[in-house]
């Protein structure tokens, strides 16, 4: 890799890391039940990803076989699954605390790979594992500072777990799939899971809102997904999971500069034990290039 590659790939996912730090804010001024929102991003982000596909001649053939097609839908479920728990997370908890709680997914990866899969777990991991749990008892302690609300701290906590779903079902997609091809089918998923659940009088009458739903739908997930598989091939992995610290940075800033809403000690204290752990104990841990990247999604 040269230097100019390396340099480039690292602008390319502290962009894509900057954008899905701020997704909670666009969720909560959306005005929308998470359903609509999560409805209108789905709707959207097919639909540029599909068309960026076909500028790209990646049409040109029938990518799927009914395995992988079916094991994409299956990635969909759980990826709108995820989205659905993290953006409810945003409003009961903080958009801050539920993303770096949602960043503890890495060791719910770890542990689903050990029963689902006999993976091994090292002393090393599983002491890592350990340390982020400490630091996330620390976030959400009673009387540790405002918005720790125990329920969104569970939402985000399952929307994590979901998101490690996603990650081992994207290990049985073959290696020739394009990201963009799964990203395709697992928003269309979202499309029909959700249609019936949609809320049209609200969605209809929202107004200047839709600044926001197409900003979700347009930005967070097409150009963001684009940009950030372009920062998967020209990186290693390592990189990838270092600068990935960049989104929840970006998330508590946010919080911050739209809410005033600050960390206490406590509270900053269990952030970076979250943050070391990963460092720390899941250097080796590989990073799927899939729309799994759901730190996308956020």
């Amino acid at each position: 890799m040269t230097q100019p590659d390396l340099r480039t790939g690292v602008l390319q996912m502290l962009a894509a890391m900057a954008l899905s730090g701020t997704i909670g804010w666009f969720v909560l001024q959306s005005g929308q039940s998470v359903w609509n929102v999560v409805f209108v991003r789905c709707v959207l982000g097919s639909l540029g990803l599909g068309l960026y596909a076909w500028w790209r001649g990646l049409w040109q053939t029938w990518p799927f076989t009914r395995a992988s097609l079916l094991w994409c839908i299956a990635g969909g479920v759980a990826l709108v699954g995820n989205w659905l728990l993290l953006f409810n997370a945003y409003h009961y908890s903080s958009i801050g605390i539920a993303t770096v709680v949602y960043h503890t997914q890495p060791f719910w990866l770890l542990l689903l790979g050990r029963l689902l899969l006999g993976e091994a777990l090292t002393v090393r991991k599983l002491a890592a594992v350990a340390v982020a749990f400490a630091g996330m008892l620390l976030i959400v302690q009673p009387g540790q500072g405002a918005g720790g609300g125990l329920l969104g701290i569970l939402l985000a906590l399952g929307a994590a777990m979901l998101y490690a779903v996603v990650t081992l079902i994207s290990k049985q997609l073959p290696k020739t799939l394009a990201p963009t091809h799964i990203a395709c089918v697992q928003t269309l998923t979202g499309v029909l899971l959700l249609w019936p659940l949609l809320d049209n009088a609200s969605l209809w009458v929202a107004g200047s809102h839709w600044g926001y739903l197409a900003t979700l739908g347009l930005v967070h997930t097409t150009l963001m997904y684009i940009i950030m598989y372009a920062a998967f091939r020209q990186l290693p992995t390592h990189w990838i999971g270092l600068l990935g610290f960049s989104y929840p940075v970006v998330a508590l800033l946010v919080d911050y500069l739209a809410y005033g809403r600050l960390l206490d000690g406590w509270q900053l204290l269990g952030v970076l034990l979250i943050v070391a752990a990963n460092v720390w104990g899941l250097q080796r841990v590989p990073v799927a290039a899939a729309p799994q990247a759901a730190k996308a999604g956020a």
